[in-house]
């Protein structure tokens, strides 16, 4: 029977991915979704998120506290900054909310157990936004290894390509570039491999050894006369990095958009134009150069990790690639697996030894998505559609909190391991 059930939604954290990612899809599939309420810290935001999904004014708010002073709606979106995240779940579901939880949950193991004790106590359903679990091609890959075709699989190797110019976006000028005030990158961005390989591996993790440093952007590789922000520096024009290169010449090659990340996070004034754009990054954070910031996240890193079912796994976090995406070999005692693409495009080859092989283009997997696609390869919109059906009673979350800290506590032993020098066992 089709549901035809209705949930209200509010969104705490109207960014790139509170308004950019889930509210568009939210509005766009408005039959099973109704945006009623919104907060954050900036009024700009808050005006901009407002008007796009016809939010009134009474529910709109600039301070947490008011926001959390009573329930607003069935679900509430959480999309604020690492630090936040589980505060504010636990908030919610003290309330009565059902949530939809943009990850990292924390970097802190005490405050994931109490987040988890919470959710039990309450019965909230809480789904972490682990959007690679959904997308087709990591389905595609799942099915295989869960069938039995690839026969005990012995190890996987993964490589995350953050690609330079997002990198120094996000991890040098922007919101993730110090962990002392989000997450080391190995958790604000790779807990999503994390949570792959554990899946995939089919176990729990029992021990990780990780190396890794800030290599390249910091002060001893700032080129000589160089000044600290962009847009007065000699270099602004032939520099890879600056932001004239990266934000007004991007922006042109991909079409001039005006309602694009990453440029709408560097200029929150939208329509985005060029003069909007320059001037934005002339004042804020964006202009800064990515030798003189206060950044402290590592730009490479390697994870050794061993399962409880004899599973070993590596892991490759770089920076430097003029791509986005992932490569993933998975090796069976049956088949292998090797995927290597950006999310939207690339390939995916399933080889059973002796046997046969099979060989799957991404785009093809994508293409009934359209352009919903473009999140994650078709994980965000994949997302919400499991969200809708769990809610409505039809399945269990993927990605529930439960299932979800199991990365977390890799990506934490992780980065204990880096500063430490020493493999740290996380289940005995």
């Amino acid at each position: 029977m089709k549901n035809e059930k209705r949930f209200t939604v509010a969104i705490i954290g109207c960014g790139s991915r509170g308004r950019d990612a889930y509210g568009k899809l939210f509005k766009k599939f408005s039959e099973k979704w109704e945006i009623v309420a919104l907060c954050d810290v900036s009024e700009k935001q808050i005006d901009v998120s407002a008007q796009e999904f016809c939010v009134k004014k009474k529910n709109l708010f600039l301070d947490e506290n008011k926001f959390f002073e009573e329930k607003r709606a069935d679900l509430l979106v959480i999309a604020t900054q690492d630090k936040d995240h589980a505060r504010q779940c636990k908030k919610a579901l003290e309330l009565g909310y059902n949530v939809l939880l943009e990850k990292p949950i924390s970097s802190d193991e005490n405050e994931l157990k109490e987040l988890l004790s919470t959710q039990k106590k309450t019965g909230g359903k809480v789904m972490v936004c682990h959007v690679l679990r959904y997308a087709p091609v990591y389905v595609k890959m799942a099915e295989e290894i869960k069938s039995g075709r690839l026969g005990k699989i012995i190890s996987i190797n993964a490589t995350e390509q953050i690609c330079y110019w997002h990198f120094s976006h996000s991890y040098v000028r922007g919101n993730w570039r110090n962990s002392e005030e989000t997450s080391p990158v190995i958790m604000a961005k790779c807990c999503h491999d994390m949570d792959i390989l554990q899946y995939f591996a089919g176990a729990k993790c029992k021990s990780v050894y990780s190396t890794g440093s800030l290599s390249f952007f910091n002060r001893s590789n700032q080129p000589e006369g160089a000044a600290e922000r962009c847009a007065a520096c000699k270099y602004n024009e032939t520099c890879t990095y600056s932001a004239e290169n990266q934000y007004i010449k991007r922006w042109k090659k991909e079409n001039s958009l005006e309602d694009c990340w990453p440029f709408n996070v560097v200029c929150r004034d939208i329509p985005n134009t060029e003069e909007k754009i320059r001037k934005a990054y002339r004042e804020n954070q964006y202009g800064r150069c990515v030798f003189a910031c206060d950044n402290n996240v590592c730009d490479n890193q390697q994870v050794i990790i061993d399962f409880e079912n004899g599973v070993h796994a590596t892991f490759h976090m770089n920076a430097f690639s003029d791509q986005m995406g992932r490569k993933i070999q998975v090796y069976g005692t049956e088949g292998f697996i090797d995927y290597q693409g950006t999310g939207f495009s690339g390939g995916l080859r399933i080889d059973h030894y002796a046997k046969d092989q099979k060989v799957y283009d991404e785009a093809a997997l994508l293409k009934d998505l359209g352009k919903d696609a473009f999140g994650h390869g078709g994980g965000d919109v994949m997302l919400l559609d499991s969200l809708y059906e769990t809610l409505c009673g039809n399945e269990k979350a993927e990605t529930s909190l439960e299932n979800s800290i199991e990365s977390h506590l890799m990506s934490i032993a992780a980065e204990k391991s880096r500063l430490s020098g020493k493999a740290v066992i996380i289940h005995e």
